[in-house]
């Protein structure tokens, strides 16, 4: 497939980047500047070698501005932003002023009124803001929304939902550590399956919060259509010791009625099917990240 437009990336250091950088390739653009402040992005060899990269963001925005003032075809459409989750909103904003397209992975931001002051820009511009909520294009998913709205439309289902993606020292003393930053364990590893739940299920009604630490949390969540019990974790004891046995790091169940829903593998090309959905024109926008991100904002406001 060949689309033929130029993009930009920010957070190219970035333990997402080499997605992007696929999703970029394979979908038949080119990338042609990428910023990070950490220079071990030997990865974009593999992928756009003649990219220019920049360490300083004012000087990659400058770079930018260059190209869209200088060279119509050099201009860059979207700027795809991987860096830390508390910069999303400053570096979204940074591609509209460049008349660029935004691609932003989860969280777009970390706060409901994050979302209403980027839709007063994004009106204000003939550019779009875009997220990454791959989990909607995963098939077993799409089976999953497809069986619920053609079921009893009274219903209302019992969800369990366990993930636990565990993580060493290093989590943090990083920016992932710091709630400030990131938004703590249900921003950062949570927020894509309540977007997921919401969007099968229907808004949030009520939350509550039973467990809460740096690690771990936990709670019970009323949708339109659903009840939830949830738990999200980063502790390696928190995954079932036989999939510890297998070496395995990372455990994810939802179960339905105490059904389990299998959607263990799927996950490898959903940021290049995101991608050719944008570019299509059938991105997933503010509005639609909006649930999710006031759930987890919920979440954060709690105090046991």
């Amino acid at each position: 497939m060949t689309n033929n437009y130029n993009f930009a990336l920010i957070g190219a250091a970035g333990y997402i980047a080499p997605r992007h950088l696929k999703a970029i390739r394979d979908t038949g653009n080119r990338l042609v500047a990428a910023l990070d402040p950490f220079d071990c992005v030997g990865i974009m060899d593999s992928y756009f070698p003649d990219c220019d990269f920049f360490t300083e963001p004012e000087r990659f925005d400058r770079h930018l501005d260059k190209l869209r003032r200088t060279n119509s075809k050099g201009q860059v459409n979207y700027v795809s932003i991987c860096s830390p989750n508390y910069l999303h909103d400053a570096h979204i904003r940074l591609a509209l002023r460049n008349n660029a397209h935004a691609i932003c992975e989860k969280p777009i931001v970390l706060n409901p009124w994050n979302v209403d002051a980027l839709q007063e820009i994004e009106n204000e511009s003939d550019k779009r803001i875009y997220t990454i909520l791959q989990l909607r294009y995963h098939p077993a998913i799409i089976a999953l929304k497809k069986q619920i709205d053609e079921g009893p439309k009274d219903k209302i289902y019992d969800i369990d939902l366990n993930y636990v993606t565990s993580r060493g020292r290093w989590y943090f003393i990083s920016w992932k550590g710091d709630v400030q930053k990131s938004g703590g364990v249900a921003t950062n590893i949570g927020v894509h399956f309540f977007d997921m739940l919401t969007w099968i299920f229907g808004k949030m009604t009520n939350l509550q919060l039973t467990h809460s630490q740096p690690d771990k949390v936990s709670g019970y969540l009323e949708l339109k259509r659903a009840r939830v019990n949830w738990k999200l974790s980063l502790d390696i004891n928190d995954v079932p010791e036989k999939i510890r046995q297998k070496g395995q790091r990372t455990f994810r169940s939802i179960k339905i009625e105490g059904k389990e829903i299998e959607f263990s593998d799927g996950f490898t090309d959903l940021h290049t099917v995101t991608y050719q959905k944008i570019l299509n024109g059938e991105g997933f926008g503010l509005e639609d990240a909006r649930p999710s991100i006031e759930i987890v904002h919920k979440i954060r406001s709690f105090r046991l």
